[in-house]
């Protein structure tokens, strides 16, 4: 018996295989989207119409010239009531009394007494006119009726016709008859057209002043960036930067505010105008104001340089051409010319160009330097490109010592010293090398005690990155400091003692520097520098640390250079350089030069030494030392050089052993030898040749006693 089976439940699973419905989804229509109410779709449209640009363009060039002409209308209007009456006069007393200048608002008054004067006198003759131009009337009609008869006369008679007397008087009546009618047919249409003619007129008026506000100008007329600089522009910026007493006083000016400027010079890639600020505005608050000046004058911060001349309540501002100092400046004359050579004493070094475009020229000679600045701002390669000038001088010796490595490299073989690397070991060599040349300047000046008019070769030494020195926190043996801004430091005294007495006998200290602060740059040690320098700062006292107070009060101020824009852009405060009387620092772009062009330069400058040598590192120091073998190892191929060149070259080799030298401990080595210095030419010398031969007669000496 076969049994049903009813199943209450719905099978959860779908049928699958052939048997499998076939399923038909049904997506219906989507519902229209209503229709927005009428107002809306015309307020779209009225919209859409408005924002158009053809519409815009329309309503630009009805404003623009329905204001040209009424503008127009005021400049005629104002130049009539200025020709006839004292109103400009007035406008300039106001003026130079605004600006604090009595006598010329003395001199204008006087000027408007005597306009006064004869404005009267005209008035006055005006009472008399009337009689005398009837009477001038009645004779000059008189004559010239005789005159028409008496020719009348002469015609009659060459005619032998008595009624030709009266023929010119007739033809006179009828040309005045045929002025009458012509005027009569043209006074209808005159009168038409004579008022569009003179809102023509007044519209060429408005037109040539662009007397209509900048929204109404066309596109390439609305832009204002780079736009020329006059005076009103100069005048309104000033008058908007917010300072109450220069507004007020400007407003009382009026048309003739711009009495406070001097000429506008072209001045490079810029202009420069010289400001007299009213009485009662000092320049410190224009200088506080530079960005919102530079604004005004529709520039960028860093186009805008303002400076204080020698005249008294005067700013002296440069405005460059908009986007001109973004542009290289060329490359340097050490790149281009071949033939260049250095003079240390009387030479200075290109080192790129001021503002004006102006060749910028640095004297190294006997002037510390310091160049400071941001991180990646062109620091060492405006420090390498003085060195790289100074290099084609051969009298100059370098120690070198770049806390980084690698920017100096091509220096190898003409620095006498030269350490590369940012480790705690080069900050210690660092501080042996400058320590080296204090006991070298030292020698030096004892030197002098004996011979006060002696003259001594220049000896420049360069710390690159010198914060890595000043932070450096190793210590030696007896527990003094390598680096630190402490007076305990050796960095630092060592950098102290070439400060105060390297100049006087031409050893010099060079350090560039990052970042300033108190802790990687000490207050005595940036202030010992006679050249600083600083490319682009962060703060206004960083600004202080590098350049000094006067310089940062006077106008200088890197940190509103701009960061990674303005790279190789320096703030000078130096006497080496040129710098326009009354200014405390210049502004320099300097010439960039490549590794490349640094790799050539320098071998020139190996070229030009030829026969000179160089060591390129300090040595280990020996156990013991032949100091007659040294000797002839520091001459090199030198047939004679002078004793003072002898114990800088000892002092190089060994600093331990005749670091300490002096020309006594060198005549004792040489003493009963054939090598002994003499005099040559006012100067003790030591000869090669007799250096030798004394190293034979020891060697010869030394045979024959190991022989007995």
């Amino acid at each position: 018996m076969t049994e049903n089976v009813i199943n209450l439940h719905k099978p959860t699973d779908p049928p699958t295989g052939a048997n499998a419905p076939t399923v038909l989804t049904v997506v219906p229509d989507p519902a229209p989207a209503p229709r927005l109410p009428l107002w809306v779709r015309s307020g779209r449209a009225v919209k859409a119409a408005a924002t158009d640009e053809n519409t815009k363009t329309v309503v630009r060039a009805v404003a623009r010239h329905g204001l040209y002409t009424f503008n127009g209308g005021r400049i005629v209007a104002r130049r009539t009531w200025d020709g006839k009456t004292g109103a400009r006069y007035e406008r300039m007393i106001r003026a130079a009394e605004a600006a604090g200048n009595l006598e010329v608002a003395e001199e204008w008054e006087e000027r408007l007494q005597r306009f006064r004067e004869a404005r009267h006198r005209r008035r006055m003759d005006l009472l008399h006119s009337p009689v005398e131009v009837a009477k001038g009337v009645a004779v000059g009609t008189g004559m010239g009726i005789a005159g028409l008869l008496a020719l009348g006369v002469v015609m009659a008679i060459n005619t032998k016709r008595p009624a030709d007397v009266i023929t010119p008087l007739a033809a006179t009546i009828d040309f005045i008859a045929t002025l009458i009618r012509i005027v009569q047919i043209v006074w209808g249409p005159a009168l038409t057209i004579g008022p569009f003619l003179a809102l023509l007129a007044l519209w060429s008026v408005g037109a040539h002043q662009k007397a209509a506000p900048s929204w109404s100008m066309p596109e390439h007329q609305r832009s204002s960036d780079g736009e020329p600089i006059t005076p009103s522009i100069v005048v309104k910026a000033l008058r908007d930067l917010g300072i109450p007493a220069l507004r007020n006083a400007i407003k009382e000016m009026g048309d003739v505010g711009a009495s406070m400027l001097g000429p506008i010079r072209i001045a490079g890639c810029g202009v420069e105008v010289d400001v007299t600020l009213p009485s009662g505005v000092s320049t410190i608050e224009v200088q506080q104001r530079r960005r919102k000046l530079a604004e005004n004058l529709t520039r960028h911060e860093h186009e805008v340089f303002i400076t204080i001349p020698e005249a008294a309540r005067t700013v002296r501002l440069w405005v460059a051409d908009s986007g001109a100092l973004d542009e290289p400046i060329g490359p340097s004359p050490l790149v281009t010319d071949e033939t260049m050579t250095a003079d240390y004493k009387k030479g200075k070094a290109p080192w790129g160009q001021d503002l004006r475009g102006d060749a910028a020229a640095l004297s190294l000679y006997q002037r510390h330097l310091l160049i400071t600045g941001l991180s990646n701002q062109g620091k060492t390669a405006s420090l390498r490109s003085l060195a790289l000038w100074a290099v084609l001088d051969k009298t100059i010796e370098f120690r070198i010592a770049d806390l980084k490595g690698g920017d100096w490299v091509m220096f190898n073989g003409l620095a006498t010293v030269l350490i590369q690397g940012p480790t705690d070991d080069h900050v210690i060599k660092a501080t042996e090398m400058v320590e080296g040349v204090v006991d070298e300047m030292n020698r030096r000046i004892e030197d002098r005690q004996f011979e006060p008019n002696m003259e001594f070769p220049p000896l420049i030494c360069i710390v690159d990155e010198a914060q890595v020195a000043f932070m450096c926190p190793v210590k030696d043996d007896l527990g003094q400091q390598y680096g630190g801004s402490k007076a305990t430091s050796r960095y630092f005294m060592a950098v102290r003692k070439i400060h105060n007495q390297g100049r006087a006998v031409n050893v010099l200290m060079w350090q560039g520097t990052q970042d300033p602060t108190d802790q990687n740059l000490p207050k005595l040690v940036r202030e010992g520098a006679h050249t600083r320098a600083s490319l682009a700062l962060g703060t206004e006292s960083q600004a202080r640390m590098a350049l000094g107070d006067k310089a940062v009060d006077g106008g200088a101020a890197p940190n509103l250079l701009r960061p990674g824009l303005d790279q190789g852009t320096l703030v000078i405060a130096s006497s080496g350089i040129d710098i326009p009387k009354g200014q405390s620092s210049i502004t320099v772009r300097t010439h960039f030069i490549g590794h490349d062009d640094a790799t050539a330069i320098a071998e020139r400058a190996k070229a030009l030494r030829s026969g000179i040598t160089t060591l390129h590192a300090v040595e280990p120091e020996r156990e013991t030392r032949d100091p007659l073998a040294d000797i002839a190892a520091v001459l090199g191929t030198d047939t004679r050089i002078s004793t003072q060149d002898v114990l800088k070259r000892l002092a190089v080799l060994a600093p331990d052993t005749y670091g300490k030298w002096s020309f006594i401990d060198l005549k004792r080595v040489l003493a009963g030898t054939a090598g002994e210095p003499h005099k040559s030419d006012g100067r003790m010398v030591v000869v090669a040749d007799r250096i030798a031969r004394a190293l034979a007669d020891r060697d010869e000496t030394d045979s024959a006693s190991a022989s007995q």
